[in-house]
């Protein structure tokens, strides 16, 4: 069972480039808002993980644009948990406005420790049986 979330988000003026499209690295800032709605989600924050010694960082990322989103659009981003091995997970996002597909892409996140050094995954990450 694939675990998603949806949120919607409105593209702040700040966000945009001269040309009034939202700029193209700010989709990977909204992917990491997707990914953090979803833990939220499950009843954990980052924060609780980083106060463990868990850190969660970015190994991967793949982005595909579709169609330009443009200031104060009230876009629709689902994240999708795709995948979990014993030390990674692996999102896929979908942004849209309206039912129109503007952007797709994936990311695979690697657990480590404080110290850089990849590790496990917590626990209450793994999927339950």
């Amino acid at each position: 069972m694939l675990l998603s979330c949806d949120i919607p988000i409105r593209v702040r003026y700040a966000e945009t480039d001269r040309m009034g499209l939202l700029h193209h690295a700010q989709y990977l800032v909204y992917f990491e808002q997707g990914r953090t709605e979803l833990l939220r989600q499950q009843g954990i924050s980052y924060r609780d993980l980083e106060d463990a010694g868990y850190y969660l960082v970015v190994v991967e990322a793949k982005l595909k644009y579709r169609r330009p989103a443009y200031y104060d659009d009230l876009l629709s981003l689902r994240t999708i948990l795709q995948r979990i091995t014993p030390v990674r997970i692996e999102h896929r996002y979908e942004l849209y406005r309206n039912n129109e597909l503007l952007a797709e892409g994936e990311t695979t996140l690697a657990c480590v420790d404080r110290a850089g050094k990849l590790q496990p995954l917590p626990r209450i990450l793994l999927p339950h049986e």
